[in-house]
């Protein structure tokens, strides 16, 4: 009787793997495209995204089916393909895990997406492109993004200033919501440094007017 459950679980669960195998085989091609179409307004217009769906070993086996996923990506022309974690760069895997979160959201709804510095290391043109995926993602659910860039933050519906302070016997975190000048400040602030300055005001309405819709 062991050995007959045993049998009649094996053969339901290599059904039910084999189902999920050909059902992320048939939509990776679909993710690809609609991850391609993300890139070139985030500046990774040279670069190319698949989805790869490799058998496993019978001992690797588990919940998750029959089979890996991984995410390859290539961002330099010419070059060939390899893990996302491990070919891009800090800029670039913010701007692939932004383009990945940004299909997956219209594929599965969800209330609120949180990025914290999906904007790492990247700066002008690009960091306003971020910007402005943000932006338009945020029409479809709640975004919240922690940033130190300008212009993203100028993208922004909403302005909190996130801040630490020393508080005997530990650290203190404080939020502030900003208001209309108060956040253009702070921006400032994000231009020009510890001191500001008139041009980096300046420079901060600019940005905050150049976002509004």
């Amino acid at each position: 009787e062991l050995r007959a459950a045993e049998k009649a679980a094996r053969e339901s669960y290599e059904v039910a793997a084999a189902r999920l195998g050909a059902a992320r085989k048939k939509v990776a091609g679909k993710l690809d495209k609609a991850v391609a179409r993300e890139l070139k307004p985030l500046k990774l217009d040279k670069a190319k995204f698949s989805t790869s769906v490799e058998d496993l070993a019978e001992d690797a086996w588990g919940p998750n089916g029959m089979d890996r996923v991984a995410f390859l990506v290539a961002t330099n022309p010419g070059a060939p393909p390899g893990p996302l974690g491990k070919i891009s760069s800090g800029g670039e895997l913010a701007r692939f895990t932004l383009a990945l979160k940004a299909v997956l959201a219209e594929a599965d709804r969800v209330p609120t997406l949180v990025f914290d510095e999906v904007d790492a290391d990247v700066g002008g043109a690009v960091a306003a492109a971020v910007g402005e995926r943000l932006a338009r993602l945020a029409g479809g659910c709640q975004v919240l993004v922690v940033t130190h860039s300008p212009q993203v933050a100028a993208r922004g519906a909403h302005h909190w200033l996130v801040s630490k302070s020393n508080v005997d016997p530990g650290v203190m975190t404080t939020v502030d919501a900003l208001n209309d000048e108060g956040r253009k400040e702070e921006i400032a602030r994000m231009l020009a440094g510890a001191k500001i300055t008139d041009e980096a005001r300046a420079a901060a309405d600019s940005l905050i007017e150049g976002a509004r819709p």
